[in-house]
């Protein structure tokens, strides 16, 4: 079990695969906290520490991608996981380009945990400071 509550933010529209991530990731103390728009996603990095951002690529008001770049602006330095349905290579080298530091797969749950836990056991959260 970890024991620094490590803080993601989750930005997809689905609800039901927000709420999974949480029970999953809740096991392993990492705080989830999700936002289904880029809208309310920029709201949230601007207000909050996070360690670990996980995003959809397709989201209702734009693009993941679009997000990505923005959050690499609003907050240097913490990595990105994008989770997406899309998967072919010009889909990760797109990721890649936009700031991604990972490219998972949906419905590839076991991967995106093994990667959450892979950036997050390599650092001191900023949610528990």
């Amino acid at each position: 079990m970890a024991d620094n509550n490590c803080r993601i933010l989750y930005v997809d529209d689905h609800d039901d695969s927000a709420e999974m991530l949480k029970l999953v990731l809740a096991e392993s103390d990492y705080e989830v906290l999700s936002a289904r728009t880029v809208d309310e996603a920029l709201k949230m990095a601007a207000s909050n520490d996070f360690d670990l951002y996980v995003v959809d690529k397709r989201l209702p008001d734009g693009s993941g991608l679009e997000l990505l770049k923005s959050l690499n602006t609003l907050t240097p330095g913490v990595p990105s996981i994008i989770y997406t349905g899309d998967v072919y290579e010009i889909h990760r080298e797109q990721a890649m380009a936009a700031g991604a530091h990972a490219f998972v797969c949906k419905p590839d749950i076991e991967t995106l945990i093994e990667t959450v836990h892979n950036f997050l056991s390599k650092s001191a959260c900023a949610a528990a400071a």
